[in-house]
């Protein structure tokens, strides 16, 4: 996820990617950093079947620096468009 100018960057996990992106631009926990930083945009996800595999590259993303984040993001997603209407319309 990031703001409106793309300044930060943020890294979760969830099995709930709808209601959890839904919990992050309707602000649901305010003092959350994404509230904090008005992470509302999601410009990247992935699946992955088993739910220990999806931390451990969460893990992976968070310890790489934020080039590398942006260099992720850019092969899926160039124009940094959020992807979030993607999902509910599926």
């Amino acid at each position: 996820m990031t703001n409106k100018t793309h300044s930060v960057l943020y890294v979760g996990v969830t099995s709930e990617i709808i209601s959890r992106v839904w919990d992050h631009k309707n602000k649901t926990y305010p003092k959350s950093f994404t509230a904090k930083y008005n992470c509302n945009k999601l410009v990247y996800y992935m699946f992955y079947p088993h739910i220990e595999e999806a931390i451990a590259i969460e893990k992976e993303i968070k310890d790489r620096n934020r080039a590398y984040k942006i260099k992720l993001i850019n092969s899926l997603n160039p124009e940094w468009r959020d992807f979030y209407d993607d999902l509910i319309n599926q």
